[in-house]
């Protein structure tokens, strides 16, 4: 059984990982050069339910825990004024909560994890073709062919696979801008102090200037929107940004000013809330290729439970992977369906124009104190 995962990100990599624990061989094809072609983004807390049970699965709890930061799940947020609204301290040294780790580090945990010859970069699918016999033949750019019995989509928001057992179309959610600040404790220790060990949210009107602090000692400052009809290049200029922002607290407002480089703007979408195909012989979909959902914390923890149970499924019964991926499928879209919805919900809490109480509410069960009068 040739199975072909294309897709190199946390789910790709999990599901060549769990399998190959299993004793099944797998073939990732990745688009990217490299392991190092390009950042990998920001840190990931993972839960214990889906993230943490799938590195279990995959054997790679203690490499986790050794890569893991317990204080990285801290968060602030505050309002545009800066005042603190919520502070949550977890507490120090334990994993019992969902610690973060930084996205490029449990890529490398995973890719180290298998044998050497399982990802095959720069391999971009540009097409899949049924065979008459089953199986699939598959097409990348440049050229190369190859085959494979089993076709696995783990390639993101812009799946080349899901195209042949949906036709859903994606929608704009949100407008995001990312800028990122080096060596943020020497260069800017009161910025630093502000974002403290994990996570700020500043929550405004329909917007969210936001900070999350790296491993390396870099931050990661995005800037949330909403959609509009504005092309994402009218995000570049840090100028503009700051004018959105110009009735904010300095403070607050020097997250952008120290950025390093200019601003990186990109849409935001996702897939309805409801997606689900008929299954199709020798080929599925996990993580964002399944259940593109608005980035509020489970995009990733459920692309890699979505691996683990996958190849749970196909180890379980390996002389039928038809009835393995459709076990998989029928568990997978009765769990991810309320996952989404919260999902959604989420998101439009978080721009909403009374996102700050409506969050406090969120977190810890109070409402938000009122302004002081000018």
């Amino acid at each position: 059984m040739r199975i072909a995962i294309t897709g190199g990100g946390l789910g790709g990599l999990t599901l060549a990982r769990v399998l190959h624990r299993h004793g099944i061989d797998a073939v990732v094809y990745e688009r990217e050069d490299s392991r190092s072609a390009r950042p990998q983004g920001g840190s990931l807390d993972l839960h214990p339910e889906s993230g943490q049970h799938a590195l279990a699965a995959a054997g790679l709890t203690v490499g986790f825990r050794s890569q893991a930061r317990p204080e990285g799940e801290e968060h602030r947020i505050l309002d545009p004024a800066g005042r603190t609204l919520v502070h949550h301290a977890p507490q120090p040294g334990t994993f019992s909560g969902r610690p973060e780790i930084d996205r490029s580090a449990l890529r490398d945990l995973l890719l180290d994890s298998l044998p050497g010859d399982t990802v095959l970069w720069r391999h971009r699918l540009a097409a899949a073709t049924p065979r008459p016999g089953g199986g699939w033949d598959l097409t990348f750019h440049g050229g190369d062919r190859t085959g494979c019995d089993i076709l696995i989509g783990a390639d993101g928001a812009r799946s080349v696979v899901r195209s042949l057992l949906t036709d859903v179309r994606l929608s704009a959610v949100a407008t995001l801008v990312e800028l990122s600040i080096e060596d943020v404790d020497r260069r800017h220790p009161e910025i630093a102090e502000l974002v403290g060990p994990g996570n700020l949210w500043c929550i405004g009107v329909s917007q969210i200037l936001a900070a999350q602090r790296l491993g390396d000692g870099s931050l990661r400052v995005g800037i949330s929107l909403l959609p509009d009809d504005r092309p994402v290049d009218a995000y570049r200029s840090k100028r503009a940004l700051l004018d959105m922002f110009a009735d904010w607290d300095p403070r607050l407002t020097a997250l952008i000013e120290a950025g390093d480089g200019a601003p990186a703007p990109r849409l935001i979408e996702a897939m309805p809330t409801d997606t689900h195909w008929t299954g199709r012989p020798g080929v599925t979909l996990i993580g964002d290729a399944a259940h593109l959902m608005a980035p509020v914390g489970e995009g990733a923890n459920q692309a890699m439970l979505d691996a683990a149970e996958l190849a749970g499924c196909l180890a379980a019964d390996p002389a039928d992977p038809d009835s393995a991926i459709r076990a998989y499928e029928e568990a997978m879209f009765a769990r991810i369906h309320p996952i989404a919805e919260m999902s959604a919900r989420v998101q439009a809490m978080m721009l909403s124009p009374t996102a700050a109480a409506d969050i406090v509410r969120f977190f810890s069960g109070r409402p938000a104190e009122p302004a002081p009068a000018d």
